[in-house]
């Protein structure tokens, strides 16, 4: 049986709400992370920045009509774990409205879905690809999103997963910060626990040389962060949010096995199969945890 690569979540926005920020530290918070995100615009993006042009809402309320339409019909197709369909959808409402901050977060999130079980290696770099590009485009109209930084960690994440483990540590520094950030804005951010959860019981997964690289490109000082006290930790709390979330139950699980906690596992894998299908790609993970939790007997 070949094991699933471990998955990151899927969300359409994070269940419970930011605590407010306090007024100084919002706006250097702000300012700084302005910064950092413009870089990333494209250059037809800074074109259009050239000439006066609003700032998308944070809601479709607040955009035409037609893109309005365009969003709220991708959004069914979403809840329907119809990626492809809602993708299509939040693309023609960007050729409408290349700053909408709702269509770019969502095409993130649809990009990462089929990208995940993608078979075609140069299809998916290119998903992964188009999930950052959108992901950061959303960061650089709201820095101080949390629910924008989950997505661009989630999609440095699922790129990093798909190369080799030496490969991934040049990723990790990236989708740690931005996890953390994400954090920083909602300690309460199911997606982003789980995002450090996973990279926590990456890092203590990579064997002497991958480590010793790891080392040397993140530092001694990030390295020693990670544990699997920590991944358990993280993930404890993730289902604490989200119990009835099936890739958080398989995540929980698999750390479990991991960290030789048989029991454990078997209990959190059990759970993933009774958990509801809620995300697109909820059958291949409830597929994996039958797999799993019949190899771990």
């Amino acid at each position: 049986m070949s094991e699933l690569p471990y998955v990151l979540p899927t969300y359409r926005r994070s269940i419970a709400a930011a605590p407010p920020a306090a007024g100084a530290a919002a706006a250097t918070r702000r300012a700084r992370l302005l910064v950092c995100a413009l870089c990333v615009l494209l250059p037809n993006e800074i074109t259009a920045q050239a000439t006066p042009h609003p700032l998308p809402a944070r809601t479709a309320a607040g955009v035409n009509t037609e893109v309005a339409s365009l969003i709220a019909r991708g959004d069914k197709g979403s809840a329907a774990r119809q990626p492809l369909q809602a993708l299509a959808l939040y693309e023609q409402a960007l050729d409408r409205d290349s700053l909408s901050f709702d269509a770019l977060w969502r095409a993130s999130r649809e990009s990462v879905d089929l990208g995940e079980f993608e078979p075609d290696r140069k299809k998916q770099a290119e998903r992964y690809a188009r999930a950052d590009r959108y992901a950061r485009q959303a960061l650089a109209l709201h820095p101080d999103d949390a629910d924008v930084h989950f997505h661009v960690a989630r999609a440095i994440g699922r790129t990093a997963m798909s190369v080799s483990p030496r490969d991934r540590v040049k990723y990790a520094v990236q989708v740690r910060a931005h996890a953390l950030e994400a954090l920083e804005l909602n300690p309460r951010h199911a997606g982003a626990l789980h995002v450090m959860g996973v990279w926590n019981a990456e890092v203590m997964r990579l064997n002497g040389i991958a480590r010793a690289f790891a080392k040397a490109f993140m530092g001694g000082k990030v390295m020693s962060t990670a544990s699997w006290e920590e991944a358990a930790r993280y993930l404890d709390e993730t289902v604490e949010l989200e119990p009835n979330r099936l890739v958080h139950r398989l995540d929980q699980a698999r750390i479990y096995r991991d960290m030789g906690r048989k029991a454990d596992a078997r209990a959190a894998f059990e759970a993933a199969l009774r958990a509801p299908l809620l995300d697109a790609n909820d059958d291949r993970y409830r597929r994996a945890a039958e797999d799993e939790l019949k190899a771990l007997r």
